[in-house]
C-alpha cells in the first residue's frame, strides 16, 4: 500500500507513514510535559546523558539552576526566606463563591477549571494551584511573577485577563477570563498546518501581545502553541505567564535556563545572557510550525534537536512566499544581535513586508475578521478542550477551604509563603 503526497513529491510507504504518526504522537506527548519534568526525565536516562550535547546543556554533575534542574529538590524554604508582597487586598473571596463545573486543563502544580460565580452568574477559568507542590519544586517566585504580570495586563486584547486572585491555607486561586475556542496546539493537531493568510493573522496578534509585554519590560520566554488560545470569535489570547521575566529594560539581559525544549533559542541553550529577542525566536518557531506542522529544528532525539538548534542551518521548503521565507530567516537567526527585532523590537516585526496586508489599528481593535471561527455555542460548549481533561471528575477539595482543625504545620508554612497573593481590582476600574 502506498500513499501519494504532493508535498513529498514522491511515494510514501505505509511503514513510513506509521513512523511519521509515531513521531507526531511522541512529539505531542513530550511537549505536554513541563521543562522541569522533562529535564528530570532526561537526567534519569543513562543513555541520553552520555551524549555530550545533553551533558553540556544539563550540567548534571554541577547544576547551575537548582530551582529548575535539581531532580531531588531540597525541603521548602524557611519562613525567613519566603516572599512577602504585602497585605492581601481581597480577603473576602473564597472557593465556595463558585460552582466548579469542569476540569479544562492541568499543569505541574494544579488544574484549571471552568467555574460559575454564584452571585454574578459569570463564567471564569479558575487556575487552582497546590502550594505544597509549588514549594517542593521551589517555584513560588515563578507563581508570584505570573500574578504580577497578570496584574499589569489591564487592557491588551490578546492577553488573558485576571479578574481577581485569592488563597486558602493550601491553595492559590487565579480567577481568569474564560476562553473556550481551544489551544492553537489543538487546532494544529487537527489540521496539521495552516495556510499562510491564517498563519499571518495569528502571528500578527501574537506579535502585538509580545510587543505590549516588552513595552512593560517583560520578556515572555515560553511562547508555544499550548499557551496560545483562541477566543470564541477566533482571536488569539496569550496565557500562562509563569516563566515571564520582569524588569528587563531595552538591551537588558537575563540568563535563567527555562522554556520548552522545541522552542529554546540558541543563546538559552548556550547558557549565555539573553534578552527580549528570545521571544522573537519563539515567534519564528511558532510561525514555522503553523506553516509546516512541526517546529523548525524538531527531532525525537532531544540531543539531536538541541544540536540542530545550535548548529543546523534553517531549511525552508519552497511552498511559502518569499516574504514568509524572509521573515522566518530573520526571526530564526541564531545570532540574537542580528535577529529581527534586535534593534527596534516590535516595530521591526510590525513593519516587515510579510505583515504589509495587516492594518495594525484594525487588528488591535479586533476589526479584522478571524480566518477561523471556533463556532462555540456558549460557555458550556467544551468541544475544543481535550476530553482527557473534561472527563476527569472535579475534586471536592477544589470548592472548599481546608478544615481549620486539619491545618498542619506544612500547610501553615505554605500559607505564609504567599502573603500578598490575593488581589482585587480597584473600585474605579468598574466605573
Amino acid at each position: 500500500m502506498t500513499v501519494k503526497t504532493e508535498a513529498a513529491r514522491g511515494t510514501l510507504t505505509y511503514s513510513k507513514m506509521r513512523g511519521m504518526v509515531a513521531i507526531l504522537i511522541a512529539f505531542m506527548k513530550q511537549r505536554r510535559m513541563g521543562l522541569n519534568d522533562f529535564i528530570q526525565k532526561i537526567a534519569n536516562n543513562s543513555y541520553a546523558c552520555k551524549h555530550p550535547e545533553v551533558q553540556s546543556i544539563l550540567k548534571i554533575s554541577q547544576p547551575q539552576e537548582p530551582e529548575l534542574m535539581n531532580a531531588n529538590p531540597s525541603p521548602p524554604p524557611s519562613p525567613s526566606q519566603q516572599i512577602n508582597l504585602g497585605p492581601s487586598s481581597n480577603p473576602h473571596a473564597k472557593p465556595s463563591d463558585f460552582h466548579f463545573l469542569k476540569v479544562i486543563g492541568k499543569g505541574s502544580f494544579g488544574k484549571v477549571l471552568l467555574a460559575r460565580h454564584k452571585a454574578e452568574e459569570a463564567f471564569y477559568a479558575v487556575k487552582v494551584l497546590q502550594k505544597k507542590a509549588i514549594l517542593k519544586k521551589k517555584e513560588e517566585k515563578h507563581i508570584m511573577s505570573e500574578r504580577n504580570v497578570l496584574l499589569k495586563n489591564v487592557k491588551h486584547p490578546f492577553l488573558v485577563g485576571l479578574h481577581f486572585s485569592f488563597q486558602t491555607a493550601d491553595k492559590l486561586y487565579f480567577v481568569l477570563d474564560y476562553i473556550n475556542g481551544g489551544e492553537l496546539f489543538y487546532h494544529l493537531q487537527r489540521e496539521r498546518c495552516f495556510l499562510e493568510p491564517r498563519a499571518r493573522f495569528y502571528a500578527a496578534e501574537i506579535a502585538s501581545a509580545l510587543g505590549y509585554l516588552h513595552s512593560l519590560n517583560i520578556v515572555y520566554r515560553d511562547l508555544k502553541p499550548e499557551n496560545i488560545l483562541l477566543d470564541s470569535q477566533g482571536h488569539i489570547v496569550l496565557t500562562d505567564f509563569g516563566l515571564c521575566k520582569e524588569n528587563i529594560e531595552h538591551n537588558g539581559t537575563t540568563s535563567t535556563f527555562c522554556g520548552t525544549p522545541e522552542y529554546l533559542a540558541p543563546e538559552v541553550l548556550h547558557k549565555q545572557p539573553y534578552d527580549r529577542t528570545v521571544d522573537w525566536w519563539c515567534l519564528g518557531a511558532v510561525l514555522y510550525e503553523m506553516l509546516y506542522g512541526l517546529p523548525p529544528f524538531y527531532s525525537r532525539n532531544t540531543a539531536e534537536m538541541y544540536d540542530n538548534i545550535l548548529n543546523k542551518p534553517l531549511q525552508l521548503k519552497p511552498n511559502i512566499t518569499n516574504s514568509a521565507r524572509h521573515l522566518l530567516e530573520g526571526l530564526l537567526q541564531k545570532d540574537r544581535t542580528k535577529r529581527l527585532g534586535a534593534k527596534e523590537d516590535f516595530m521591526e516585526i510590525k513593519n516587515h513586508i510579510f505583515f504589509s496586508l495587516i492594518n495594525w489599528d484594525d487588528l488591535i481593535n479586533k476589526k479584522i475578521t478571524p480566518p477561523f471561527n471556533p463556532n462555540v455555542s456558549g460557555p458550556s460548549d467544551l468541544r475544543h478542550f481535550d476530553p482527557e481533561f473534561t472527563e476527569e471528575p472535579v475534586p471536592n477539595s477544589i470548592g472548599r477551604s481546608p478544615d481549620s482543625i486539619l491545618i498542619t504545620a506544612s500547610v501553615k508554612e505554605a500559607a505564609e509563603a504567599f502573603l500578598g497573593f490575593s488581589y482585587a481590582p480597584p473600585v474605579d476600574s468598574f466605573l
